[in-house]
């Protein structure tokens, strides 16, 4: 009986109360899905690859951990309360009926921890799948397919999940459970009073109202300009000018209602009702508002950040090599050892890549690169950033790379562009990738066409052709910001002896479509450890940006999902408990003779406006937060990409809109079920 009557409590729990259940089972989801992050396949192939930087996000997982942990936990203690709230009358029925105190606080004790196991055997398996999921996908927007991806379940994360969800449901309950248990039979019986609010001058909601758009639009310029991001200390004037502006502007929206309000009279329905019901509600809960509005605008910025970051680094990859050789006694014997070791027939190509210093004669000492021309074509240029940076660059050549032209042209014909054409007395300028964005190759391409001249060694060459910026080796065997790419008679007079010889490979195509690019590199790899030969694959920077694909998207969007399940459950709960608190104003309303549609359609447009009001500050916010953070961690190379990563990140902006708009739904189908009851009550009596 006892055991009939908690189940039966509990599935009602969860039918009248589906946006705290469903904020529970996004709440286990997420917690799974970052506590099994070591435990999935890509990552176990980041750790290859890029080790030590894995080992310090993996790190960073047990501090997220603790600290969703700890913001779930008021969460889930607000909502608790509502529920004992709405509930406020049938425990007191329970006592009055002989139930003993002890056996109440056992029974909502099981009712809790039944509820809590059923998020948990929901959540766990939807976990599970996810995370599958998220790590095919991840793996496959990179480029690399199917990873050869096993099942796997993490005991350690379902452990953790269970552990950290059940302990925060107890806290809040045992927290709960001694101030309903210090309550009065009649206390509990008689409905809950509004509550006096307090009245302010109306200048000083208008001063508060001026000073927070002041203090906001102060943040945002700070932080777009990238200002903010040059200390701790303006990074932390930043947060708070733009927190405390978000207080203050929360704290004088009853202006902007009380005029709202006004404008509704002498217009039939309840719109005056509407407007000074909401404009109660606002101003008895403003700091509670604007935190959740600064929980939306996080969750925006950290959705917009991470998904237009995740989808430029899958799509910006430029795949032409798939290894480069090096051996420093005996070069030229490469072929030979990859013949010896059985590899050559899985190579489609296999060409020499002779990168050098140029040296000068006598002692053998660098020397310095004249390009007295292209600076004073540069200066001719419109004042830029990109002109100021290749002013810098270019001024201090010393010790110039030089690559030979026909290893480079093999590079060319492998990637599909077209070879350069070079005589004896010109040159082409290859440049950086990551360092030589489009507005920096517009101008010095326009400075090329004029044709300028180097000094190299006492050499003069003509500049020729357009700027080049194939890597010319797989990842990272060298790194050249600026070099020449000279004819082979040139290099050999230019370098003389001291170059180095990178042997660059690509697999053959039908070795690739048969294993797939990650299997068979793997193979090739492990093939090449049994040799002494010294390589570097693909998988290097296929790792990287698996890495920063990861860091970019799982932490940004775990936080994303726990700022808005939180904000907007705290939004809509507050609504719930303040309609329930002023549910006599309902039935004055019907005794008035205000049919049941007039009463939930003024609810639904409070519901609107009430959540409305923190979603479009926090979108509005967003717009200038997910600039600041390209501004802050943009790289160099994406500066070019930012007007398409605008782009996603509105789209996300607009998807999260309706994920609001969902939320809407929920709060305004609980709060039509209330009013019903209203309305049956006063027709009892």
């Amino acid at each position: 009986m006892f055991f009939d009557l908690v189940r039966r409590n509990s599935k009602r729990n969860r039918r009248e109360d589906g946006l705290f259940f469903s904020s529970l089972l996004a709440a286990v989801v997420a917690f799974y899905i970052i506590l099994s992050l070591p435990n999935q396949g890509v990552m176990g192939f980041l750790k290859e690859m890029e080790s030590g930087a894995v080992d310090r996000l993996l790190s960073l997982i047990p501090a997220f951990y603790m600290v969703t942990l700890f913001m779930l936990f008021f969460l889930v203690y607000f909502a608790s309360k509502y529920q004992l709230e709405r509930r406020s009358h049938e425990l007191g029925m329970y006592l009055m009926m002989g139930m003993r105190r002890s056996k109440l606080f056992f029974m909502l004790l099981a009712e809790d921890l039944w509820s809590s196991l059923a998020s948990i055997a929901v959540g766990i398996p939807v976990a599970v799948l996810l995370s599958e999921v998220i790590s095919l996908v991840t793996a496959r927007v990179v480029g690399i397919g199917i990873l050869g991806q096993q099942y796997t379940f993490s005991l350690t994360a379902v452990f953790w999940t269970m552990t950290g969800f059940l302990l925060i449901k107890l806290a809040a309950f045992l927290l709960l459970s001694g101030t309903f248990a210090s309550k009065e039979i009649g206390t509990l019986l008689s409905p809950a009073p509004e509550g006096a609010k307090k009245q302010r001058p109306a200048l000083l909601y208008r001063i508060s109202l001026a000073i927070g758009v002041l203090l906001l639009a102060a943040a945002y310029i700070l932080a777009i300009s990238g200002e903010a991001w040059y200390s701790l200390a303006i990074m932390g004037i930043d947060m708070s000018m733009g927190i405390l502006g978000t207080m203050l502007l929360f704290f004088g929206l009853r202006t902007l209602l009380d005029i709202l309000a006004k404008r509704q009279t002498g217009k039939s329905g309840l719109g005056i009702f509407t407007f000074r019901q909401l404009q109660e509600n606002v101003m008895g809960q403003p700091i509670s508002l604007a935190v959740s509005s600064l929980l939306i605008l996080g969750a925006l910025c950290c959705f917009g950040y991470g998904v237009s970051m995740t989808l430029y680094y899958g799509n910006d990859d430029t795949h032409t090599l798939d290894y480069t050789f090096q051996d420093s006694e005996n070069p030229l014997m490469i072929p030979e050892k990859l013949k010896s070791a059985g590899l050559a027939n899985d190579l489609e190509s296999l060409f020499d890549m002779r990168i050098g210093h140029v040296r000068s004669g006598d002692d053998n000492e660098g020397v310095a690169l004249g390009m007295d021309e292209v600076l004073a074509l540069i200066e001719q240029e419109p004042n830029s950033s990109a002109k100021s940076e290749l002013l810098g660059e270019y001024s201090n050549l010393d010790n110039p790379y030089v690559i030979a032209l026909s290893g480079y042209n093999q590079l060319l014909a492998a990637a599909g562009e077209p070879a350069i054409t070079l005589n004896n007395n010109q040159a082409a300028i290859y440049g950086y990738d990551s360092f030589t964005n489009r507005e920096k190759a517009k101008l010095i391409n326009r400075v090329l066409l004029q044709k300028p001249e180097a000094v190299v060694n006492g050499e003069r060459l003509q500049l020729a052709g357009a700027i080049q910026t194939q890597n010319p080796v797989t990842d990272r065997s060298i790194t050249l910001y600026f070099a020449l790419i000279v004819p082979d008679e040139v290099f050999d007079r230019l370098a003389e002896k001291s170059y180095t010889h990178y042997w660059n490979a690509i697999l053959s195509p039908q070795f690739v479509q048969e294993k797939g690019l990650m299997q068979a590199i793997q193979q090739m790899n492990q093939k090449l450890d049994t040799t002494d030969i010294n390589y570097e694959s693909y998988l290097q920077s296929m790792g990287r940006q698996l890495f920063y694909q990861v860091s970019s998207s799982y932490l940004t969007l775990y936080l994303a999902v726990i700022f808005l399940i939180i904000a907007n459950t705290v939004i809509g709960m507050q609504f719930l408990t303040q309609q329930r608190k002023t549910g006599r104003r309902y039935q004055t309303l019907v005794r008035l003779g205000s049919h049941y549609e007039a009463l939930c359609l003024s609810a639904k447009h409070q519901i609107r406006w009430f959540f409305a009001l923190p979603a479009v500050v926090a979108a509005v916010g967003s717009l200038f937060g997910v600039r600041a953070l390209f501004s802050g961690f943009l790289p160099p190379d994406m500066a070019e990409s930012i007007s398409g990563l605008y782009r996603i990140a509105f789209v996300i902006l607009f998807l999260l809109c309706v994920v609001e708009c969902g939320y809407m739904l929920v709060v305004m189908r609980a709060s039509s079920k209330y009013i019903l009851t209203q309305m049956e009550a006063n027709r009892e009596e």
